[in-house]
């Protein structure tokens, strides 16, 4: 019976894990990474005055995008040569 309890305390983690690494890599995070960075930024910028707060938001945002969507290239470089164990 224990060994019952730990096999599906298991499986139910793996699916768990599953489910999380299908939200980072989806589309619909990524979007709202996207979108919320730059909502965050456009406010920040419209708050200090800068001139055309909204276009000048939209470097930074797809920028913060653009390094997330690279970080599992390092990720991947980093686990075969940094960290082989």
């Amino acid at each position: 019976m224990a060994l019952e309890e730990k096999i599906r305390k298991i499986e139910e983690r793996n699916k768990k894990v599953e489910f999380d690494k299908a939200w980072e890599l989806s589309s619909t995070r990524r979007f709202l990474l996207l979108l919320f960075t730059y909502l965050t930024i456009g406010l920040y910028l419209q708050a200090i005055n800068i001139p055309q707060p909204w276009l000048n938001a939209i470097v930074p945002a797809i920028a913060f995008m653009l390094s997330t969507l690279t970080l599992p290239i390092f990720k991947d470089l980093w686990l075969r040569h940094i960290y082989k164990k």
